[in-house]
């Protein structure tokens, strides 16, 4: 099993523009980390990054000691899965035809079976025989869930590096917190870790193992959730006048918006 994900130096520029200013960062297995950060910050981007979808300029990603433009696509597609904030499908599949396409690296050995068992696992069930297109953007971000899942699905559950962009965007209360307490329960496997942009910063401190603050393509902060979510560090990066807290049922930071 890959059991670390390393960059080192990442650069990335775009004409004049640097969008990603020398990130070094490990991710290990076993993990939930939160990437935050103000509109532009460079999140989405250096999730492309990690995951070999775009090279960067300078520096390098390594998975289990190999960069990942060395790794086969398939072996890769094995070991990672993405999960894109929107995904534009050019045909109507039903959506048990759409989970299954995350079996695409394996073959379809179990394909059903594995399919079903995503299905319970996030959710889904009650979608089951819908098309896609008549899913609201919320149920089809269950169904792209449940689809990176099925994609790194091995010996009864998923492993690897699943990497999320605004997971959370168009759930509603009940569905975010399903989802985020389904990552923490499948990261305490050992077996997955799991990448998350959010924008909301209480979910992140609420759920995040650690947390990984971006501004202006440079890492600025990085740590637990008591160590990054500070006032001082909020309102300097962030440029909003905030209140931070403690949670009432935990050790962790809240975060309010001043009046």
């Amino acid at each position: 099993m890959v059991k670390r994900l390393t960059a080192e130096h990442l650069n990335l520029w775009v004409g004049a523009r640097q969008l990603i200013n020398d990130v070094s960062v490990t991710l290990d297995a076993g993990e939930l980390v939160a990437l935050i950060g103000p509109n532009g910050a460079g999140k989405s981007t250096l999730l492309r990054l990690l995951t070999g979808f775009l090279p960067a300029r300078e520096g390098q990603c390594l998975l289990d000691g190999r960069p990942l433009r060395e790794w086969p696509p398939e072996a890769l597609s094995r070991q990672r899965a993405v999960m894109l904030q929107q995904t534009r499908m050019q045909f109507d599949w039903p959506v048990e035809g759409v989970i299954a396409m995350g079996r695409a690296p394996w073959g379809t050995h179990n394909e059903s079976e594995i399919v079903h068992s995503v299905m319970a696992l996030t959710g889904c069930r009650e979608l089951a025989g819908r098309r896609y297109s008549t899913l609201s953007g919320g149920e089809q971000q269950r169904v792209q869930l449940a689809r990176s899942l099925a994609q790194l699905w091995q010996d009864e559950g998923p492993q690897g590096w699943l990497f999320l962009d605004e997971p959370t965007s168009a759930l509603d209360l009940y569905h975010q917190q399903q989802l985020l307490r389904l990552m923490k329960s499948l990261t305490r496997s050992g077996k997955l870790h799991v990448c998350a942009v959010l924008h909301d910063l209480n979910l992140a401190a609420l759920w995040a193992d650690r947390i990984l603050l971006l501004h202006e393509g440079k890492l600025v902060a990085q740590g637990a959730a008591q160590s990054v979510i500070q006032k001082a560090i909020i309102e300097k990066w962030y440029q909003a006048d905030v209140r931070v807290e403690q949670h009432p049922q935990s050790e962790k930071p809240y975060l309010f918006l001043s009046e």
